[in-house]
């Protein structure tokens, strides 16, 4: 494996960060942390890349302990924070090579595993980092914790805040970086980003609420699920989550996601109710589970 953890917990003044973790990452695998701010995702990576130490547990890093063996981890992992971390007044060139020779190499030494990426930066390479757009210090932000040939790669939420086209960018380099043999295991609170994982480990609070493939933890949603739609949005959640029979109820897009408790549920009956609190242009239609639906579900 390689990225092990076991009842890994930790706690700021008193209030649990993280609560008995445990996983495992196989060597080349793309991992998926998913869960939105305060889940427990940059104290976990922390833990991970030995910048913060657990209160209890164990955990193991390309094969080597985060505690006895820390140095040979930071050589051995290449880590992008959440918030750009590069030097803003050194330019493209001079950041990357600054990270090269911390780690005893040269961009020169290692350019065939960035270059793809870097391409799309060098005709800024003059450039100081702090003005480059948000997608492009993504990009920079990457190559640095690239340039000594990490085995296992560590991303805390590399897309957020960046834009639509840079995000889709962002992941097919990842695909390809996997494809390179390295263990990546990145953070997001963007659900729609999950499915573009091997695996998943769903978070909230602080503790795992489910581990699988993005398509086993859809399969298993336990409930058939309705968008459901009115002329009047905000009306129409108040009375949805006012109804007897409800088990959930939230916004999802134009929808709203509506199931119910009953196995025998008739979308007409829901929809006389509907039309009875002075709604009107009322549809019911069933969907499919998302990953969302899945986190909604488990972390009620």
């Amino acid at each position: 494996m390689s990225i092990s953890l076991s009842h890994i917990s930790k706690s700021y003044k008193g209030l649990k960060a993280l609560e008995a973790i445990s996983f495992e990452v196989k060597a080349g695998e793309l991992f998926g942390l998913i869960g939105p701010d305060g889940a427990g995702k940059t104290t976990l990576f922390r833990i991970l890349t030995t910048l913060l130490l657990a209160d209890e547990g164990r955990a193991r890093v390309a094969g080597f302990d985060v505690v006895s063996d820390y140095k040979k981890i930071r050589n051995s992992v290449g880590y992008m924070p959440g918030k750009f971390s590069l030097y803003q007044d050194l330019t493209v060139e001079e950041n990357l090579t600054f990270f090269a020779t911390i780690f005893g190499t040269t961009i020169a030494e290692n350019y065939d595993l960035i270059k793809e990426i870097y391409v799309q930066i060098e005709p800024f390479k003059d450039r100081r980092a702090g003005k480059l757009s948000g997608g492009m210090k993504q990009k920079l932000a990457l190559c640095c914790a690239l340039i000594h040939k990490p085995e296992v790669l560590f991303l805390d939420e590399p897309t957020t805040g960046v834009d639509p086209v840079s995000r889709k960018e962002f992941w097919e380099m990842l695909k390809r970086l996997q494809q390179k043999g390295i263990t990546i295991l990145v953070s997001t609170p963007y659900m729609d980003e999950a499915a573009l994982c091997d695996r998943i480990a769903l978070i909230q609070g602080g503790k795992i609420l489910q581990i699988d493939t993005p398509r086993a933890i859809v399969r298993h949603y336990p409930k058939s699920i309705y968008n459901v739609k009115a002329n009047k949005t905000y009306q129409l959640i108040k009375a949805l989550k006012a109804y007897e029979n409800k088990h959930s109820v939230y916004p999802f897009g134009e929808f709203v996601h509506y199931t119910d408790k009953r196995d025998d549920f008739n979308p007409s009956e829901l929809k006389e109710y509907l039309e009875s609190k002075s709604l009107s242009d009322v549809v019911i239609e069933k969907t499919e589970a998302t990953i969302e639906d899945t986190f909604m579900e488990l972390a009620k």
